[in-house]
């Protein structure tokens, strides 16, 4: 579909995308300007965890910006303390940097790794970070992932980044010298497909860093702020980590991050870190509001509800049609489709009129809003039935 009031060709061409153009949304619903209603289980990629638009958010955002937009971070502002306090009580951490994007934060937390090693480990540098991780676009995150179609980009990478496998302590073991720094990865590794770290992983990951000296550093970009049904991903081992980062569903919709580090990991001098927009408090207000809701038990608990439903409904369809696994944990899922006709399926989803994403060809990832309805779910559940039959992935075995 054209829609010729839009100048398509202003904005830079970086990716594919549908020429339909979002004016509206509400919970988990987002409407174009032809009026046409759209069912979202993408929410961003997982920024928005109470929805579109939040009522909530939308009032802090307002009552902020008549009160006070940014006094410019060389002065402290209300709203940045009160989250920066609030992120402190609800986690293992003792600190805490804003920033407005989750590549920004898991720059400042490689940054401080190496300041951390220049201090105190005779100037060890490198992090061990993981085959399939994605950290960011930025020169340094991307050398620090390690994903096979960013490898050719923007030669030459930024050095210092030695690639492990997930859920294999002996693959970390071997690559720890005495230039190793750090251990970065994502609890669940989301744009590779929704794999895993397991408990167990975690737990042993922590157990050599420590041993070893180590900084143990969670990117939790998109499993943090309720997304697996803890506040934070790393909890559900029951481990502490030393650094960890948080960006997308933290601001509700709008752009805000948070670098967070115990004590023990804080090291950076005046003039080592800073950001003209980071912890303003309009952003931070939002951000309140989003952790206060989501940090309460009760809607904790309604994720994981809602999140064995999901799963319960993809296992129900993926044995309906001869599919394969469900990955993840919470309200970040991924259907296992075993065969490459994931752009397939997301095309005719959304011609459906229901979003959901692909990060890899196989694989369907589900990052509804964290407040997501049984109805809503089965709505999804009800097209992908009908969307798979048509693309030609059913094998009906019941």
């Amino acid at each position: 579909m054209t829609n010729a009031p839009h100048p398509f060709d202003a904005l830079m061409d970086i990716t594919a995308r549908p020429e339909v153009v979002f004016v509206r949304g509400a919970g988990s619903y987002l409407w174009d300007s032809n009026r046409n209603r759209y069912l979202d289980f993408v929410q961003g990629w997982a920024v928005n965890p109470l929805g579109h638009s939040p009522v909530i958010v939308a009032d802090a955002l307002a009552a902020q910006a008549r009160r006070l937009l940014t006094p410019s971070p060389a002065f402290y502002n209300e709203q940045s303390l009160k989250l920066a306090k609030l992120l402190v009580d609800n986690s293992c951490f003792d600190q805490v940097f804003f920033a407005n994007s989750g590549a920004e934060a898991n720059e400042g937390a490689i940054k401080l790794a190496r300041k951390f090693g220049a201090k105190y480990k005779n100037g060890a540098h490198e992090i061990i970070t993981f085959e399939g991780g994605f950290h960011g676009r930025t020169l340094a995150t991307m050398s620090a992932s390690g994903k096979k179609a960013f490898e050719p980009l923007f030669e030459p990478k930024v050095p210092g980044f030695r690639k492990a496998r997930l859920n294999d302590i002996e693959s970390v073991r071997k690559l720890i010298s005495s230039s190793t720094v750090a251990v970065m990865l994502e609890p669940i590794q989301g744009e590779a497909g929704v794999w895993p770290a397991t408990d167990e992983f975690l737990k042993e990951l922590r157990a050599l860093t420590q041993q070893r000296g180590l900084l143990l550093i969670v990117d939790e970009i998109q499993t943090g702020i309720g997304r697996t049904g803890k506040l934070f991903g790393y909890q559900h081992a029951g481990i502490e980590p030393d650094i960890m980062t948080l960006g997308k569903g933290i601001g509700g919709g709008v752009p805000l991050a948070a670098l967070l580090a115990t004590e023990h990991a804080s090291c950076f001098d005046h003039g080592d870190q800073g950001g003209t927009f980071n912890g303003n408090p309009l952003m931070c207000a939002a951000g309140l509001v989003v952790l206060d809701q989501i940090s309460k038990p009760d809607f904790l608990k309604s994720v994981v509800d809602s999140g064995l439903l999901l799963e319960r409904e993809l296992q129900r369809l993926s044995s309906r049609h001869g599919l394969g696994e469900i990955r993840g944990r919470g309200l970040l899922l991924a259907l296992d489709l075993k065969m490459p006709i994931g752009a397939a399926v997301v095309a005719e989803a959304f011609a459906a009129g229901v979003l959901i994403n692909s990060p890899q060809p196989d694989t369907l990832r589900f990052m509804p809003a964290l407040n997501v309805t049984r109805e809503e779910i089965s709505l999804v559940i009800d097209c992908l039935d009908t969307v798979l039959t048509k693309v030609g992935a059913a094998r009906r075995v019941a």
